[in-house]
């Protein structure tokens, strides 16, 4: 498929003895938002964690098979560069409580030991914050820390803090199970904006969520990728019964 960005074969992933990937064969297109659902303890965020090598962070966690970002297989590369090219948010906004808004934007930068002008920090702060959505509620306050934000706030300084380092794709571990339906439409409306120049995947419980702001929806149950199809295909008519019956309530 020309326009897939990422893709996996035969991939797998363990805590231990505890096989959470079985078999994962999936190919995710560039400039679409991909939902992935189903219920806890399903693989879901291991999945994510996985693309953007994380999992091997955890003690006795291993995987086999490949992943490969633009053609080249993730887990033959520099995971620093890899992790450089993902960018993640997680369920709760986690900006850095002793840094500024403007520090939290730039933190990559400053943490990874890059040198970068005022002019050039300032740049990115700047256009980090607007495709967040978030510059013309700060830009007064740049300089006061970013935990004084309100819940949605924080989560957009978390994705502008993400898109301050320029990635391919963005990896959501459900950003909006933490916010109010306020705060939820703001970074849903946020993300249909952003696929415009970036890959999203989002990992959601909320299967309202993933009707309104996925173009592909892949349906993760006990470890295996039951079905991956086009959202209105999976809602409408999925091919698979255990899909109809997530869906439906009958389980999750």
């Amino acid at each position: 498929m020309e326009s897939s960005i990422l893709r996996t074969e035969d991939f797998n992933a363990w805590f231990g003895s505890s096989h959470v990937l079985k078999n994962i064969n999936i190919e995710i297109e560039n400039n679409q938002i991909t939902a992935v659902m189903g219920p806890s303890g399903c693989g879901k965020s291991t999945f994510i964690r996985c693309i953007n090598r994380l999992h091997e962070l955890t003690e006795n966690a291993t995987t086999s098979g490949k992943i490969f970002l633009d053609d080249k297989n993730i887990y033959e590369s520099n995971p620093t560069l890899i992790r450089r090219k993902m960018g993640m948010v997680f369920q709760h906004p986690n900006p850095f409580n002793t840094m500024s808004i403007y520090q939290n934007v730039i933190s990559g930068y400053t943490l990874n030991g890059y040198k970068l002008s005022k002019s050039e920090k300032d740049g990115l702060v700047e256009e980090s914050l607007k495709q967040a959505a978030l510059w013309d509620e700060v830009k007064d306050t740049l300089h006061k820390k970013g935990t004084f934000l309100s819940g949605g706030q924080q989560q957009r300084l978390c994705i502008a803090r993400s898109l301050a380092m320029k990635p391919e794709i963005l990896l959501l571990d459900e950003p909006t199970s933490a916010l109010d339906p306020i705060s939820t439409t703001k970074i849903e409306d946020l993300l249909l904006d952003l696929k415009k120049n970036y890959t999203i995947i989002i990992v959601t419980h909320n299967m309202q969520q993933a009707a309104r702001v996925s173009d592909k929806t892949a349906f993760f149950y006990l470890g295996e990728l039951i079905e991956y199809d086009v959202t209105k295909k999976i809602f409408i008519n999925p091919s698979d019964t255990r899909t109809q019956n997530y869906i439906t309530g009958r389980f999750g």
